[in-house]
């Protein structure tokens, strides 16, 4: 039975040539790590997020440029079926940059974010109401609900949009609020492929990977279905959104995808078989969390049996909430222990600086920020220059590690190595239990 019939007409923007039809593209995208902030802080100042869906953002929007369209196929004018039609506003499927939306918010006041440019703020007293733009779906929330609603009004003057109430679903991610905190999850999308992928029956298991497994080429081995091993790494990596339990073992798995072998197969369905037993895991963002921003880095010396290559591991907490995490395997062979952790830091260092920057945007300020690293050898090398002659060898971009912790950015400090060692290799089950609670 059909519903619902509904046709549009579309550009083929496909067909247009950079330089010569448009100059640049642009979308309003927000990174995970934005929305993951904005939920956090949120929750800690205790108002609702509301969701929006503009369905006009980038339709009807008036262009610079002179652009000519094709009669659609079936609907040529009898009269004049050689003719194009010139286009006064704009089509989905253009190339051109529409800033419809965004022009809209900065004529009604709202100041755009200096980092995230996805992020808009609109102060009136003491009241503040904060505007997270993805592409056409719109997160909103406020101290005052007064604020809120005048909004909603003015945008449902101006677009064609749909007020979609408090915020629950957003790019796949269960979103629960509540007086204590806000629970972000993907319960449902993990019920699915396990379903998807026949892991719904298997055996759970309590960890993601085993402590002894190193994967290699594996050349010998016998070789798999590769679209199917690479769907079902695809499906991994999106549910890494809000499982940085698994982040490692996923990222791990996805370096053989070009030929993948029974071996990584193994590896893999085991990771399902661990979502089989965590389904309902997530991030939890208390309201009572404070605002101390600090970060964690560790580093796995010439893990990679393949090319010897490090693998860095790094999680940016905003008080007891984990906004940001990143486990990847180093660009370049590291000589010692000491270079590979000196990477991590610059690593994290960078991210740090990046939240520091968006966080200013909230109104909030900090000091030096504590960055834990599990080597002293690592900030011996950051914090005396005398070392110089040990670290001719590093590449001069990881320096500027020790550039922000002269400038007083940054406190570097011996970490806790339990804190990020789920992001560099697999635990032992008893510690496990404990990186689960920490992160997760």
């Amino acid at each position: 039975m059909v519903v619902r019939n509904k046709a549009r007409l579309v550009a083929q923007g496909f067909c247009q040539k950079e330089g010569i039809d448009y100059e640049e593209t642009f979308a309003s995208v927000a990174c995970l790590e934005a929305i993951r902030i904005l939920l956090a802080f949120a929750a800690s100042k205790g108002f609702k997020l509301q969701q929006m869906d503009v369905k006009s953002a980038f339709l009807n929007g008036f262009i610079e440029e002179e652009v000519y369209v094709r009669q659609p196929p079936g609907f040529e004018s009898a009269r004049f079926p050689d003719r194009v039609y010139k286009l006064r506003k704009a089509l989905y499927g253009l190339k051109q940059a529409y800033a419809r939306l965004k022009s809209f918010l900065l004529k009604s006041g709202f100041v755009m974010g200096s980092v995230d440019k996805t992020l808009f703020l609109l102060s009136r007293g003491s009241d503040t109401l904060i505007v997270q733009i993805y592409v056409d779906d719109i997160i909103c929330g406020g101290s005052s609900h007064a604020l809120v609603s005048i909004f909603a009004e003015q945008m449902s003057r101006e677009f064609e949009m749909s007020l979609m109430g408090e915020l629950q679903f957003f790019l796949g991610l269960q979103i629960k609020q509540g007086l204590e905190g806000t629970f972000v999850h993907q319960a449902k999308y993990t019920r699915d492929i396990l379903k998807k992928f026949n892991m719904g029956d298997s055996k759970p298991m309590t960890t993601p990977m085993s402590t002894n497994t190193a994967l290699d080429a594996d050349e010998d081995g016998k070789a798999v279905d590769q679209k199917e091993f690479r769907g079902m790494i695809g499906s991994l990596l999106y549910l890494t959104a809000t499982r940085p339990d698994i982040q490692f073992a996923v990222c791990l798995c996805a370096r053989y995808q070009a030929s993948p072998r029974t071996s990584h197969r193994q590896t893999e369905k085991r990771i399902f078989r661990y979502l089989k037993f965590t389904p309902e895991l997530g991030l939890w963002y208390s309201s009572g969390s404070s605002f101390f921003l600090r970060g964690f880095s560790d580093a796995d010396h010439a893990s990679c049996w393949i090319d010897r290559k490090s693998t860095s591991g790094t999680c940016q907490l905003l008080g007891t909430s984990l906004v940001s995490w990143s486990s990847r395997k180093q660009a370049s062979v590291s000589l010692s222990t000491t270079e590979a952790e000196y990477i991590a830091a610059a690593s994290c260092c960078s991210q740090l600086l990046w939240m520091k920057a968006t966080l200013s945007d909230f109104g909030l300020r900090f000091g030096k920020i504590p960055l834990l690293v599990d080597s002293t050898s690592a900030i011996s090398v950051a914090k005396n220059p005398i070392l110089h002659s040990r670290t001719k060898h590093i590449d001069v971009r990881f320096h500027f590690l020790r550039d922000h912790y002269e400038k007083g950015d940054i406190d570097l400090v011996t970490g806790w190595r339990c804190v990020d060692n789920a992001l560099i290799k697999g635990e032992i089950e008893s510690q496990w239990i404990g990186l689960i609670a920490l992160l997760v």
